[in-house]
């Protein structure tokens, strides 16, 4: 084995973490017997993923130019919300909660097709979500995401890249930069000193206005945010709850209709029993029917040969008779 290859550790990540650690070992000893003992070690490293993160990693093995595409729109959703650009910001929100959706069921499709995977009502899909949104607001979690080598879930609590304050760094210089503020400052009128300072420029107060509108846009935008997530989740609760209750359905549906499917290869099977039975009875019938005017026929053909005999004694007793009356006359 020359090295570990990448489509080695591919074939290893969209393993079912219940047989990863036995096809990692086993990979091992492959390559320990091919002489390549640091391939070995460096498959003997490789950590088995949870459950989610195996999904995640299905997705991007299986499916990479989907997760390319929630990549992409992690990025352009981060911009949107450094910028601070609103509709832009729901816009792409919105194709956020589609390209999700969408891969949690393609995840839970994959999933399905994989031998040995855990069945569909253990698949922990909501682990699968929370670490595909945290793709879009971390870029080490995404490059994870897109690489399919990850261990576990992440998550997030927020909607994109949250805005970080910006801050000042505190340095033994700073006396100096007071000083030299102060010396750009406009001198102060006799007295002030003993007085309130002059008020600061206009400018300065539309700039401090401005920051306090901004950084409330920006709590009211998060504040929005966190209110849609409670709707979303709700709402998600909510269908989860329907499609299990849908499905529970479908599930005593399909027996029913099992059961009542062999119901009716039963009395199929019995109908054409039947429908043999009376085949066999109708040709009896027929072959009965041919004998009994065979022999009526006979019994009337039986019935004129005996009506002419008897005819024929009567004759010939006739005739004996005359006979005897002859031969007394002439004695």
């Amino acid at each position: 084995m020359p090295g570990l290859s990448a489509e080695l550790v591919q074939q290893l990540y969209r393993t079912p973490p219940d047989r990863f650690v036995a096809a990692r070992d086993a990979a091992v000893a492959e390559a320990r017997r091919s002489g390549d003992p640091t391939t070995a070690r460096q498959l003997a490293r490789l950590r088995r993923p949870t459950v989610a993160a195996w999904l995640v990693n299905l997705l991007a093995i299986r499916r990479p130019e989907l997760v390319a595409d929630l990549v992409q729109l992690a990025d352009a959703l981060r911009t949107a919300q450094r910028e601070l650009r609103g509709p832009r910001l729901r816009e792409l929100s919105a194709q956020r909660r589609a390209v999700v959706g969408a891969l949690v069921a393609e995840a839970r499709k994959l999933a399905a097709a994989e031998p040995d995977a855990p069945p569909a009502s253990r698949l922990p899909l909501a682990e699968v979500e929370a670490t595909l949104n945290a793709a879009f607001s971390d870029v080490e979690v995404a490059e994870q995401v897109r690489a399919g080598r990850l261990l576990r879930a992440a998550s997030y609590a927020g909607f994109g890249e949250v805005p970080r304050p910006q801050l000042r760094l505190v340095t033994g210089d700073e006396g100096e930069e007071d000083e030299e503020r102060e010396e750009e400052r406009p001198p102060r009128r006799p007295g002030a000193q003993r007085g309130r300072p002059e008020p600061a420029p206009r400018t300065d107060r539309a700039a401090e206005r401005a920051e306090q509108a901004e950084r409330a846009a920006q709590r009211a935008a998060r504040a929005e945010r966190a209110r849609q997530r409670r709707a979303l989740d709700r709402e998600l609760a909510k269908a989860r709850a329907d499609q299990e209750r849908a499905e529970a359905e479908l599930t005593e549906a399909t027996g029913h209709e099992r059961d009542g499917a062999a119901v009716l290869d039963g009395l199929e099977a019995e109908l054409a029993e039947l429908e043999r039975r009376r085949a066999v009875a109708e040709q009896d019938l027929s072959r009965a029917k041919l004998a009994r005017r065979a022999a009526e026929r006979a019994v009337t053909v039986a019935r004129r040969r005996a009506g002419e005999v008897e005819a024929a004694v009567e004759a010939l007793a006739a005739e004996e008779g005359d006979a005897d009356a002859g031969g007394g006359a002439a004695d």
